[in-house]
Parts: structure tokens; sequence; C-alpha cells
């Protein structure tokens, strides 16, 4: 596998469209803080670190609202292994008027937009979620 973060959004996009409740994907430290991210801005209910034989995984408990319609409409990789993005945060505008959220890796850590902005620190846009 060449990008296990684009896998990982994949495996989210398509469990939100088949609207499962969980989704496994295998464990990383990267991946793991993407999740801290997201659950900080309220696009997922939880996530864990589970044991499956000798594998760890993450098992990630997404969001639906009342009627069950999925909190996350889209998510998409934006820095990839053939084009890296980078953004200061000046240049780090709001995902659709404040109601989406990008992640951005810093030398802070992996932070939303709206912390980055707050921080005042730049870093890789690894996606945008909204």
């Amino acid at each position: 596998m060449t990008d296990p973060i684009a896998d990982m959004l994949t495996r989210i996009r398509n469990a939100v469209r088949v609207h499962k409740l969980t989704v496994d994907m295998p464990f990383s430290n990267v991946k793991a803080e993407m999740l801290a991210a997201l659950k900080r801005e309220g696009f997922i209910e939880e996530f864990k670190a589970v044991e499956a034989g000798k594998r760890r995984l993450i098992r990630v408990y997404l969001k639906y609202g009342q009627l069950r319609e999925p909190v996350i409409t889209e998510i998409q990789r934006e820095s990839k292994p053939g084009r890296r993005v980078y953004r200061n945060a000046a240049d780090l505008k709001p995902i659709l008027r404040g109601i989406g959220v990008a992640i951005v890796s810093t030398p802070r850590g992996i932070l939303s937009d709206r912390e980055c902005r707050k921080e005042h620190v730049g870093g890789e846009v690894l996606c945008t979620v909204w």
C-alpha cells in the first residue's frame, strides 16, 4: 500500500455511504492523531485501538444525525505522496465557511485548521472533511 492515509479516508467514505456504524483499519499513530482531530471537531463519535490476533486495528465509530443522515458528507485527500500541499496559518481559510475542517500535520502535531489559525502554525494539509 503506497498511501495508508488515503486508504483510511476511503474506508471511512465507503462506510458512511452504506450507513455502517463502525469501520476497522490497520493501526498507525498518524491515523490515530487524525481521528483524534476529527473527534475534537465532532465528525466521529469515538475511535479505539483493538487487537485482532497479532494485528492492531483502529475501530472508528461513525456519527449520524437524528434522521440517520451522515455527519461526514465528503472526505478527500489533499496532500498526496506525489504532490505535497503546504499552507501557513494565514492561508488556511475556513472550509465551506466553517462547516468543514482541514486536517493539518504541523510541528505541534496533527491539528484542525481552526486550531492551526488559533496557534498561528501551518503545515501539510492532509485532508478536508465536511
